[in-house]
């Protein structure tokens, strides 16, 4: 769970600040644990058992300490009784609810149960939009008093503008087919992703802005084996696109900011998002954003971005083809982008977590 990217970074950001005002103890694998700075300031419990098996909820229900406090930051919770005076859980999203025709039987039981046994027995529910808020109300019919919305942030430390001579040059060493202009898009290749529309879309632009500004495609390696199988169909029906559409696979966390960098431009065309980090680590880094008007997006994005139908790949092009054409909306997109970015701090978000957690900790 803690190599799950975005839980990763969330945890990152939020355990030091409760390690300040809580004594901590973490749940999980050891090996996964040591790799996070903030191992240091917590103990370990061991819990070696695949997410949302039966041998997870067992070791659970046996190594829960008795304490004041149990925070799930998922919600593969305990469904069997644990030593906690209160319990908190973390839902980051409904996907699994509202997206439940992309799953088989099994994991659309799994995700029924494990989201609405988290909302039921929580004493508080976190969130991390208004979007996923509603959400969370219209699939689990959860108390709105019961819910709390706290915005993710935006790791301002590793997300920052310009780049060093050394970084530009580790980049094109792990990536040396990296073209000089590219149009970047950043996550995995799932369906909901809507990749499938931003290909359509670039395949739209005209010859000339395909030979000068590729597309760029950074995700989990082994996320392909798993994706839209649609978006190989679209590269098989169109093989001249192949040469100027470039997928990656896994890229160091730290050669995201300078992908981020030496981007003319980032597409986030998703369907559905609790949050959506893509385009606030575009705008710390001052590349201009066009995004699906779609789920949390607007909320998180305001308009800093230019913004298009998701089901409509021609409004994506004309939106690609304004900035990729416009020196000025370019400046400007990225002016508007600074300003969005800064209204998400990790620091606010550990507060209001700790803030949150004090309150139950010294309520009846």
């Amino acid at each position: 769970m803690l190599n799950a990217s975005g839980i990763g970074v969330y945890l990152k950001h939020i355990l030091p600040a409760l390690c300040l005002e809580f004594k901590v103890q973490v749940m999980g694998n050891e090996q996964e644990i040591e790799q996070f700075e903030w191992a240091k300031q917590v103990s370990v419990i061991p819990l070696n058992a695949p997410i949302y098996s039966v041998k997870e909820q067992w070791k659970l229900y046996q190594k829960v300490p008795a304490c004041d406090l149990f925070w799930s930051p998922h919600y593969n919770i305990p469904l069997l009784p644990i030593k906690a005076k209160k319990r908190v859980v973390t839902i980051h999203d409904t996907f699994h609810l509202a997206y439940k025709h992309t799953l088989n039987f099994t994991q659309k039981t799994y995700a029924s149960l494990f989201l609405n046994a988290a909302v039921r027995m929580a004493d508080q529910v976190l969130t991390v939009s208004r979007f996923s808020e509603q959400e969370i109300i219209k699939y689990t019919r959860c108390s709105p008093e019961k819910l709390s919305v706290i915005y993710n942030g935006v790791d301002r430390t590793c997300f920052t503008e310009g780049i060093s001579l050394s970084e530009n040059a580790d980049l094109r060493q792990e990536l040396p087919n990296l073209p000089e202009k590219y149009i970047l898009f950043v996550g995995n290749v799932k369906p909901h992703k809507n990749l499938i529309t931003l290909l359509r879309a670039y395949s739209s632009l005209s010859l000339c802005l395909q030979q000068e500004y590729h597309l760029v495609i950074v995700g989990q390696k082994d996320g392909f084996l798993t994706p839209d199988q649609e978006i190989f169909h679209v590269l098989e029906k169109q093989p001249q696109l192949k040469k100027f559409v470039h997928f990656t696979g896994f890229v160091p966390d730290k050669l995201l900011p300078v992908l981020y960098n030496c981007a003319s431009l980032s597409v986030f065309p998703s369907l559905y998002e609790g949050f959506g980090m893509p385009p606030l680590e575009a705008m710390a880094c001052g590349c201009p954003v066009v995004a699906a008007r779609s789920a949390s997006i607007p909320e998180v994005c305001a308009d800093a971005v230019l913004y298009f139908n998701p089901l409509q790949a021609s409004e994506l092009t004309i939106q690609m083809e304004r900035v990729l054409q416009n020196v000025e909306l370019q400046m400007a997109l990225a002016e508007k982008g600074r300003e969005q970015c800064a209204k998400f701090s990790w620091e606010a978000a550990a507060s209001q977590h700790v803030r949150i957690f004090k309150e139950l900790v010294t309520s009846p």
